[in-house]
C-alpha cells in the first residue's frame, strides 16, 4: 500500500512510522530519514527497508522487493533496519 492509498501523502516521516508500528507494516522508501529516525529515536519497529536503486518503474520496484523479501523476511519480522544497493542487501537488527 501507498501511503497516500491511507490517507498519509501530507505526513511526516514520524507520522509514517507510527503507522506502520500500529498496524504492523514495514516502510519501504527511497529517503535515508527513516533509518536515522528509528536509531535517533531507540525504536525497535517498524522494520523500514531503504532502497538505494534510483530510477526504477514501479513494476522494477515491485521485483526488486520479491527478490529481497525471501532473504530479509524473518529479520524484518523481528525488526529490522534493511538497505538494500545494487549489488548488496545490509541487515541490521532492531532488537
Amino acid at each position: 500500500m501507498h501511503v497516500g492509498e491511507v490517507g498519509l501523502s501530507k505526513a511526516n516521516d514520524l507520522e509514517i512510522l507510527q503507522f506502520a508500528f500500529l498496524h504492523e507494516r514495514v516502510v519501504v522508501t527511497l529517503d535515508a530519514d527513516f533509518h536515522s529516525l528509528l536509531m535517533v529515536n531507540k525504536l525497535n519497529s517498524p522494520s523500514v527497508v531503504r532502497l538505494r536503486l534510483e530510477g526504477l518503474k514501479g513494476e522494477e520496484l515491485a521485483g526488486v522487493l520479491e527478490n529481497i523479501w525471501k532473504e530479509v523476511s524473518d529479520d524484518l519480522a523481528h525488526g529490522a533496519m534493511v538497505t538494500v544497493n545494487r549489488n548488496t542487501i545490509r541487515v541490521h537488527r532492531l532488537r
